[in-house]
Formats: C-alpha cells, sequence, structure tokens
C-alpha cells in the first residue's frame, strides 16, 4: 500500500511553476530629455563664447573689421611675454592666499568653533561667528575692494591706526609700493575667502560620529590626537570640495585686482585674467587677450581634472580598505 502510494506520487506531474514577469528594458532616451534645457543653456552661454575665444586666438583682430588669421602666432608671443609670466609668478601666491591659508585656518577655526565654543557655549554662538566669518563672501567683491583700499591708501585708516598706538614711523603706501601690494592684495584675499571653508567644514565636521571622539577621549586621546586621527579623514571629500573650487577662484581672480591695483604698481599685481582684460578692451588687442584666455581655462580644466581624478583615487582606496 505504502509503495503503491509512493510510485503514484512520483508519476503526478510536477506544479508548473509561476511565470516570470516579463523584464522591462529600461530606456536612458526619458532622461536624457531633462538635461537638454541644461546643455542648450551650456552651449549658449559657455561653448559658444569659448569657442568663439578660441577662434579670435588665432588671429590679429583688434575689434574692428575682419579679424586676420595668424596660427599660433599669439601664443608664440605669449610663451615670451614677461608680464604673462609675472602674472602667473602672481597666481601662484593668491593660490597661498586664497587656498592655503584660508584652508588650514578655516580647518582650525571650524573646529574650534564646532568643538569647542559649540560645547562650552550655545550653539547659537558658534553659529554667530561662523556668519561673522562668512560676511566677506556674501559682500560685493568691487565694495569689499574699494573698502580696503581707503583703508591702504597713504592717508587711509590703518596708517592712522598706526600713528594713533605710536607706530606712526611705519607710515606706508601699502598699495603703491611694488614691494608691498601683493602681500597687501593678499591679505585682503585671506580674509575675503576665509569664511567659506568655515562654513563648508562646520557643516562636515556635523556628520562626524560622536561616539568615535568619545571613545578616543576615554583611551587617553588629546584633542590634537583626535583631530588628526578621526576629523580629518571623516571630512576628506569636502577638504577636495574646498581646494578645488578656492584653487579655481584664485586662477581667474579678477575683481578684486581691478578694485585695489588695477594689476600694479609696475605689474606687481597683475594676474592672468586682468592681463586679458587689459590686453583685450585696453590695448585692442583681441586676438593675444583671446589667447591669454584660452590658456588660462586650458590650465583651469587641467587642475578641475587632476583634483577630481585624485578625489576619486582617494574614494576608491577607502572603500577598498
Amino acid at each position: 500500500m505504502a509503495l503503491t502510494e509512493t510510485s503514484a506520487a512520483q508519476q503526478r506531474p510536477a506544479a508548473p511553476a509561476a511565470p516570470k514577469p516579463p523584464k522591462r528594458k529600461r530606456s536612458g532616451a526619458g532622461y536624457w530629455l531633462y538635461l537638454l534645457p541644461g546643455a542648450l543653456l551650456f552651449l549658449v552661454v559657455i561653448g559658444g563664447p569659448l569657442i568663439a575665444t578660441v577662434y579670435l586666438s588665432l588671429t590679429k583682430w583688434s575689434g574692428i573689421g575682419d579679424p586676420t588669421f595668424i596660427g599660433f602666432d599669439n601664443y608664440t608671443r605669449l610663451f615670451q611675454d614677461e608680464v604673462f609670466w609675472q602674472s602667473f609668478k602672481n597666481t601662484v601666491a593668491m593660490i597661498i592666499a586664497m587656498v592655503v591659508v584660508p584652508t588650514l585656518a578655516g580647518l582650525v577655526l571650524a573646529s574650534v568653533l564646532f568643538d569647542v565654543i559649540g560645547r562650552k557655549f550655545k550653539p547659537r554662538t558658534a553659529s554667530a561667528l561662523r556668519a561673522a566669518f562668512y560676511l566677506p563672501q556674501v559682500l560685493p567683491v568691487v565694495v569689499a575692494g574699494i573698502v580696503w583700499g581707503w583703508i591702504l591708501r597713504p592717508d587711509g585708516a590703518f596708517n592712522g591706526l598706526l600713528d594713533v598706538i605710536g607706530l606712526g614711523a611705519l607710515r606706508h603706501d601699502w598699495l603703491g609700493d611694488p614691494d608691498t601690494a601683493l602681500p597687501s592684495v593678499m591679505g585682503v584675499m585671506i580674509w575675503v575667502q576665509i569664511g567659506y571653508p568655515v562654513v563648508v567644514f562646520m557643516a562636515a565636521l556635523q556628520r562626524v560620529d560622536p561616539e568615535l571622539h568619545e571613545a578616543a577621549e576615554v583611551d587617553g586621546a588629546n584633542w590634537w590626537h583626535r583631530f588628526r586621527a578621526i576629523t580629518l579623514p571623516q571630512i576628506r571629500p569636502e577638504t577636495f570640495v574646498v581646494a578645488l573650487t578656492c584653487t579655481i577662484a584664485a586662477l581667474k581672480v579678477f575683481g578684486p585686482v581691478f578694485a585695489l591695483t588695477r594689476g600694479g604698481p609696475e605689474n606687481a599685481t597683475n594676474v592672468p585674467s586682468y592681463f586679458a582684460y587689459y590686453t583685450f578692451f585696453k590695448k585692442l588687442q583681441v586676438g593675444y587677450g583671446s589667447a591669454i584666455s584660452t590658456v588660462l581655462t586650458l590650465i583651469i580644466i587641467i587642475v578641475a581634472a587632476v583634483f577630481i581624478y585624485l578625489q576619486y583615487r582617494n574614494e576608491r582606496q577607502d572603500r577598498e580598505v
């Protein structure tokens, strides 16, 4: 009887499997439609002028009449121009003033505001100080330049302050002397730029797990050890972002130089963007000014690509670990 039931069960056909739902083919055409407005705007606002600038850099043109095609003569002249190389030397100083110093100082200030002031005092105090540091970023660049130009002129507020505190012998034409013009502009740019890293780093510190700091503090680690071993690795992506954006801003800085010194005295504060503007609009050498702008654009693209690659490689190494 048991054998008969077993054989009958073996001969019974298996229940048919439930049919699988058909796979839907995902089409990316619908997503691309949302990118079309931005792509068209990019072509009109950036792509078109960029192509026109590259073309004009291969010509000799004063802005009137028809351009004369001269090939790479503007670039040959550019790399032999001492003013061009002087402007890039000044750009290195701007990178120090707008990237290195603000990033390091902003990181320390953000940590002090978040870990010390935010804990010992009310968080509103830290927020108020953060807003105070960020205030120069809100001011129009030309307004800030005019105010600092008034402060640093020979009869300005800074020299007046030196007289009041008994240091009148240090009175100086800070923006009119080639030896002090560039350091003065660098000081102004540090004041302008430092608020941006403070805001970004304070936002980054909010996502660091506080339990890691508590555990390290229990183990006897001081503030510096916790900052170096826990905080810095956690906010590394934001550090890349700050360094990249500030470097691009330093490479194409124009407004403060225009408002403070007009690239002088004796090209002591000249930078590539102002050099291109002066050549383009003052000397009416459109082709040569376009060549300066093209080289500057190429340098910015290379710098951005290097930063993005380094960030990608760093993130990939973190995932592998």
